[in-house]
């Protein structure tokens, strides 16, 4: 089977978060012949798979999810969206770059991989998948878990690739060895509320933290590293006020975000917020929410891996960054020192007609064969 007609397989599956919709049975039946032992990690309705060929030396993993996002209105696609369709040289439908074709994609460089090289004793590493319903969701029962099973027993990942769809404008122009954290928050200052003809009488709370948020706007949090970007603090919301123009307000409420480096730590973050809250002398309460921690993966076997498989593949030096939201690998880099991603260009994901180069589609399992051979 071609990774065209794999790909095509999978998006037939309505596998809106957290439905599965039978991929991971799919892709296990592939597999199986192969001598995989499978586990599955069920939870709350999503469904998890952990998969290994192999018992022996480091761990060469696949992560990736088989949920996708909401279609959005169908009859503003050009086709069914769970129903593939090849038009003008793309494969379209809902997954189609995010992250079926990925998945595919390595599902085919395995097979190939075993091919040529039949499984026995004398392998010295293994290969694993890890797979999810539950990564376009809130991802509380997904790969989390599979982590969590596997820290619980001692065992960690050596190499992993998510096969997120991380190019910009050509196959193979990006990889990305890292992303972001996101910490956000919701601050609650106390004042008291009163008629605005009489300023003696109240304690303007937006008046009160405004030389706070000032101080906190323009910190120098850090000033990030070869890959990230300094720490960015951004008022997302604010709100005070009862609505009527003669009334001072008794409690301002604002949320913010700070997307830190690994250069920042969320103790260090938090810590140096209330410092500023505290010496302005305020009265508040401050809400965390730790949406993700910031992870890197340096120059090293993993990246050289992958980087020299594109080039051989496409002819093209893939850039390592770290831009955009955050993934699953936030999960998988607490047990997996080196961890990149690298899946199709990702122009169209979440969007009306999604759609991957079928172009892309073999290079995309070659280039992950050559990462699987070289570190095996």
């Amino acid at each position: 089977m071609s990774v065209l007609s794999l790909a095509q397989t999978l998006i037939e599956r309505p596998s809106v978060t957290p439905d599965d919709a039978g991929c991971l049975d799919l892709i296990t039946e592939r597999l199986r012949p192969l001598g995989f032992v499978f586990e599955r990690v069920d939870n709350n309705g999503v469904s998890n798979l952990w998969a290994r060929l192999g018992t022996e030396g480091k761990v060469i993993c696949f992560a990736g999810h088989t949920d996708v996002v909401p279609t959005g209105p169908h009859a503003e696609w050009h086709s069914n969206p769970f129903t593939p369709e090849v038009r003008e040289g793309y494969l379209y439908g809902r997954g189609a770059a995010d992250m079926k074709s990925s998945l595919a994609a390595c599902v085919i460089a395995i097979e190939r991989v075993v091919e040529r090289r039949p499984f026995s004793t004398k392998w010295q590493n293994s290969i694993a998948l890890l797979l999810t319903s539950d990564e376009e969701g809130d991802a509380i029962d997904g790969t989390v878990r599979v982590v969590n099973a596997l820290r619980a027993r001692g065992q960690q990942i050596d190499y992993c690739i998510v096969g997120e769809p991380t190019c910009v404008d050509h196959l193979g122009d990006t990889v990305k060895n890292g992303r972001r954290g996101s910490l956000s928050a919701t601050l609650t200052v106390k004042g008291v509320q009163g008629h605005v003809a009489y300023p003696h009488l109240v304690r303007n709370p937006v008046h009160l933290v405004a030389p706070a948020l000032a101080e906190l706007v323009n910190i120098a949090w850090d000033a990030g590293n070869e890959f990230f970007p300094p720490t960015s603090f951004q008022i997302s919301n604010a709100h005070a006020g009862t609505g009527a123009g003669n009334v001072v307000p008794g409690r301002f409420e604002l949320m913010f975000n700070l997307r830190f480096s690994t250069a920042s730590t969320v103790e260090g973050i938090q810590s140096r917020v209330h410092e500023v809250l505290d010496r302005h002398n305020l009265e508040y309460n401050l809400q965390w929410i730790v949406g993700a921690r910031p992870f890197l993966t340096g120059r090293g076997e993993l990246s050289a891996a992958i980087c020299s498989a594109i080039d051989s593949v496409t002819g093209r030096t893939a850039t390592l960054s770290t831009t955009g939201g955050t993934s699953d690998g936030r999960f998988i880099a607490e047990i997996c020192p080196q961890l990149v991603e690298f899946g199709p260009v990702n122009a169209s994901i979440h969007k009306i007609d999604e759609r991957v180069a079928v172009a892309d589609l073999e290079p995309l399992a070659e280039i992950y064969q050559r990462t699987f051979e070289s570190l095996l």
